[in-house]
């Protein structure tokens, strides 16, 4: 049995999903490995590399004509779509909601489409948990970004000429990317405070060290699955206003707040931006979804007020080995549970939680 992957457009997507260390592991489990030339190249991986690590090395069209099994980041563009043969099965990170047609042209060919955007928040998935591992490298990227932009110290510093004061530093949403964003932010001497509209995410605000604002008469906005519901007027206007008065105050803002299949929600008006301080800093991790702020704009640095608002695409593209690393493994993790090591074949089976959840249908 065949697993192949071909390189991203290496422009938009710097991630590969197979690592040399885990083509040894799919080998050993049974499968061959198939690759395209240069696949690893920009992460200084040489071909030579996967080749001593038991891959094969083809054309792009081959592989995906003869793999079983494609993992990829992204769903090939359309005119490599037609190369996919019939009842293969292809594993990523496709956003099923933004990719109908691409999706509905491979089901068409009976082909299995996997998107692991859509796991279930169980125990047993955590492993193969691509959002996760990802939005923990986000969080602690778009601090670092942050604060490089920030012309000020981030630690407390006493002097003899006197002392600086510690930054002070929101966290918007308490996730996965915040959490990890409170956690770098205080290791580096930032006081930071934080917000969620999930009640449930107050102690583990408080676990780093961070301080969580509560908006008054608030509820645990919370889905089954653990991700934040959509807020009622009401709330918003409460948000809206211990917002305003506590940006006034604060050095550098990482925005993280996201509603599965939805908009971003809009958090920080232009008001809001205009009465923070000069010189303060917006990371806006939600901007590819639309941004938290009503001033992000994907991809541009803008200067609003003499405030920096930040917002990318994929700012996992700079660091595209560590995150290489972490989907490679949520990839095989989902395999293995897919694949019946006895019978080496693949069994789909309906009955589990997680082939269920992620086979878009």
């Amino acid at each position: 049995m065949i697993i192949g992957s071909v390189s991203e457009n290496k422009q938009s997507e710097k991630r590969i999903s197979i690592t040399p260390e885990l083509a040894k592991k799919y080998i050993s489990s049974g499968f061959e490995v198939h690759i395209e030339e240069g696949f690893g190249v920009h992460l200084k991986i040489s071909d030579n590399e996967f080749v001593k690590s038991g891959c094969k090395i083809d054309k792009r069209q081959n592989i995906l004509n003869k793999s079983d099994i494609i993992l990829q980041l992204n769903l090939p563009d359309k005119e490599n779509l037609e190369y996919i043969k019939e009842n293969s099965i292809i594993i990523g990170n496709f956003n099923s909601n933004q990719s109908i047609d691409e999706i509905n042209k491979l089901k068409m060919k009976k082909i299995s489409v996997f998107t692991l955007e859509l796991l279930p928040r169980i125990t047993r998935a955590q492993s193969m948990d691509i959002l996760s591992s990802q939005a923990n490298l986000a969080g602690y990227k778009a601090v670092i970004d942050s604060f490089a932009k920030f012309k000020k110290a981030i630690p407390m510093m006493m002097t003899a000429a006197g002392t600086i004061s510690a930054a002070k530093v929101l966290v918007i949403g308490a996730g996965v990317a915040g959490l990890q964003a409170i956690a770098t932010a205080k290791r580096m001497g930032a006081i930071v405070l934080a917000t969620d509209v999930r009640m449930a995410s107050k102690e583990q605000v408080e676990s780093l060290g961070g301080k969580f604002l509560v908006v008054e008469d608030s509820e645990n906005l919370e889905t089954e699955g653990g991700y934040a519901k959509e807020t009622t007027d009401e709330f918003k206007k409460k948000q809206e206003d211990l917002l305003a008065e506590t940006l006034k105050k604060i050095d550098i803002v990482i925005c993280t707040a996201l509603i599965p299949g939805k908009e971003a929600p809009k958090i920080i008006n232009e008001n809001m931006i205009e009465n923070m301080q000069p010189g303060s800093v917006i990371y806006d991790l939600a901007a590819s979804q639309g941004g938290n702020t009503a001033c992000t704009k994907v991809d541009e640095e803008i200067d609003k007020n003499g405030v920096t608002i930040l917002g990318e695409k994929n700012i996992l593209n700079k660091l595209p080995v560590s995150a290489s690393n972490l989907f490679a493994k949520n990839l095989f993790n989902f395999v293995l549970n897919l694949y019946d090591s006895k019978s080496k074949k693949i069994n789909i089976n309906m009955d589990d939680e997680i082939i269920n959840k992620t086979l878009v249908k």
